[in-house]
């Protein structure tokens, strides 16, 4: 019997590796002639990076950089040699999860920090850069990241532009002169869920803004000074995607990465299962076993379960699902792929408590797995 184990991480808890390795434990202890094979797995948010430089044999670095509010912090980032691969998740550099809520402001936060990680790449010699760009505690177009790949913005004063969205109000000029070169040579693909525009009622002030410490007013700021940052942008590019899906990702991150990259946007689970080898793992398996912390309704808006289970389902293979809690509507996940799911808890317990123990839950519920299939 083959299983493949390709589980996501569970938040706050244990990474998408060690979730693989707690799951094959159980499973061996019932089943030890199994052929057993772990793929974590991530979906272009948190953890990303691991999964891909565990599946790929790949290299774990590490840069300071400036945080969202412009303090250092350390980030790390992935490089596959082989293939002069960097991925870069924006959230180690611009997160939300860097800065604590009473200090969150979108109106200043920056990229400028992911710009530099890009630089890293860069300089490392990367052909490829994939960035995965959940999490981020920005509102400001990409314009910070690439302010640190040389892009100059100018108010009109001639003064290099402030960073944050809220100053994006400001500029008058863009020149394209410092732009970092070794960016046309490279290729470079996004890894979202998100389709928003960059711009309006469904844009990345409006929808995000609230969450990254924005207030109502605030938005409608933002929301402008985006726009007109954008008008900008038409004024030296040969397009304007401020309207294209993808481009109000990580507060407009995803608008500077098409228009100044040329990236394409990819669903996250699919650049993932893509490096890992996961359909190719699935072809002659009997079972796949996936997982996350929350499996609920919005696991179909594109979450590692989902897109797992549309492999396996395209082989004609099995899915089920352990997650840390069965949210309302998990059952709808039944008719694309999910043929069972299962909570680790084995009883009433706290929040910590569920983490702390979250390897030993999994073994267990893997453990009961096992016997059945063992019947």
């Amino acid at each position: 019997m083959k299983i493949v184990i390709a589980p996501d991480s569970f938040k706050d808890s244990l990474s998408a590796e060690k979730v693989a390795d707690a799951i094959a434990v159980g499973l061996a202890e019932v089943l030890p002639h199994a052929h057993l094979v772990k793929c974590p797995m991530a979906d272009g948010g948190e953890g990303t990076v691991e999964a891909i430089v565990a599946a790929g044999n790949g290299q774990l670095r590490r840069n300071q950089v400036q945080g969202p509010l412009g303090e250092p912090v350390e980030a790390h980032w992935g490089w596959l040699p082989d293939s002069h691969t960097a991925i870069i998740e924006m959230a180690e550099a611009s997160g939300l999860q860097l800065v604590a809520p009473a200090q969150r402001d979108a109106c200043i936060s920056s990229t400028y920090g992911t710009g530099e990680l890009i630089r890293a790449a860069l300089d490392a010699g990367a052909r490829r850069v994939i960035l995965a760009i959940g999490g981020s505690a920005t509102n400001d177009a990409g314009a910070g990241a690439l302010q640190a790949l040389g892009l100059g913005l100018f108010d009109d004063q001639g003064n290099s532009l402030a960073r944050g969205g809220l100053a994006l109000a400001g500029v008058v000029r863009i020149d394209l002169t410092g732009l970092d070169p070794r960016l046309t040579e490279v290729r470079f693909e996004i890894a979202a869920d998100v389709n928003n525009p960059l711009c309006g009622e469904h844009g990345a002030s409006a929808i995000f803004g609230p969450q990254k410490g924005a207030s109502a007013e605030q938005v409608r700021l933002l929301d402008q000074a985006l726009g007109h940052f954008a008008d900008h942008c038409a004024q030296v590019l040969p397009k304007d995607v401020r309207d294209e899906p993808g481009s109000g990702a990580a507060g407009g991150l995803g608008f500077a990465a098409k228009a100044f990259f040329g990236a394409q946007f990819r669903p996250g689970v699919e650049v993932v299962a893509e490096l890992v080898g996961l359909a190719e793992a699935v072809k002659d398996a009997d079972l796949v076993i996936t997982g996350e912390g929350r499996f609920d309704a919005q696991t179909l808006r594109g979450k590692t379960p989902f897109g797992v289970a549309r492999i396996a389902q395209a082989n004609g293979v099995p899915v089920v699902v352990l997650a840390g809690t069965l949210g309302e509507g998990y059952q709808a996940l039944y008719e694309h792929g999910i043929n069972a799911a299962f909570a680790i808890a084995s009883g009433p317990m706290t929040l910590q408590d569920a983490c702390d123990r979250a390897g030993q839950l999994l073994t267990d519920r893997a453990r009961d797995i096992a016997r059945l299939l063992s019947l």
